[in-house]
């Protein structure tokens, strides 16, 4: 009998560098489980950086106005080609920038834009991975209202009901019309929830730059401790009232199977 799998998110912070998505690899390579990958836009690298997904909202802002974005867009680029570099990854990347940036030059919507720092990055985590890349716009489905059309946990179930490991990149989805919707910010969270339902997990593993939910705000308190076990309805209300450990509304779709979540 097979053993049930393992979604594992990371944030931001988590592929914001070569080095840093290296330590990804050697997570999921540490437990044969962990099959379903959730990766993030990569984030900042040092305090001075510039999140990808800011990046770009901004070129698509200059190409609302009619105004040039490959100044920005060469900075978004570079970031994208130089993690390919320097994992040494044998990627071809450049068709799928360059498709991003024309769709954004043409007019394509803020969520489409925003939505591009997953699913680039996406590519990257799966070429490390070897993993079978699924663009989220496929298999997340969006109906009236931005609500989740339940037919999502049966695209993802049918996409991936092979072994080996799957990327699905966090974030974003699609209408039924195709056009891509995003969750608000940090929605990665919740694509992982998702994932981790439509595949019957074990547990869902959320990793972010802070191991577990704590009692207080480490920036603030950084000796705060570790709360070690607590209901989804604490997390969820935790959350709603500014945890930024998850996404509040991240907590369902896990809460429906009873999956749990282990913040790392």
């Amino acid at each position: 009998m097979s053993q049930q799998p393992i979604v594992c998110k990371f944030g931001g912070t988590s592929v914001a560098s070569g080095d840093q998505i290296r330590k990804v690899a050697e997570i999921i390579d540490a437990d044969p489980r962990r099959r379903f990958i959730v990766p993030s836009a990569p984030g900042k690298r040092s305090p001075e950086d510039t999140k990808i997904t800011d990046l770009l909202y901004l070129a698509h802002d200059l190409a609302r106005k009619g105004q040039a974005i490959e100044a920005v867009w060469d900075q978004i680029a570079a970031r994208f080609l130089g993690l390919v570099a320097e994992l040494g990854l044998d990627l071809d990347l450049q068709p799928v920038l360059d498709e991003a940036a024309a769709e954004i030059k043409g007019g394509a919507s803020a969520a489409y834009a925003a939505s591009r720092g997953e699913a680039i990055n996406g590519h990257i985590v799966a070429g490390i991975l070897d993993a079978t890349y699924i663009d989220s716009a496929e298999v997340i489905r969006f109906g009236k209202g931005r609500r989740l059309d339940p037919l999502t946990y049966e695209l993802i179930a049918d996409r991936c009901s092979e072994s080996g490991r799957y990327v699905i990149p966090g974030f974003y989805g699609a209408d039924r019309h195709g056009t891509v919707v995003t969750f608000s910010r940090g929605g990665s969270d919740v694509t992982g929830s998702i994932v981790a339902n439509a595949v019957d997990a074990e547990s869902y593993e959320n990793w972010t730059d802070v191991s577990g939910v704590l009692m207080t705000d480490p920036r603030i308190v950084p000796e705060a401790a570790t709360i070690q076990e607590i209901t989804y309805k604490e997390l969820r209300e935790l959350a709603y009232m500014g945890a930024s450990v998850l996404h509040e509304e991240a907590v369902f779709p896990a809460r429906e199977q009873g999956i749990p979540i282990n913040i790392r």
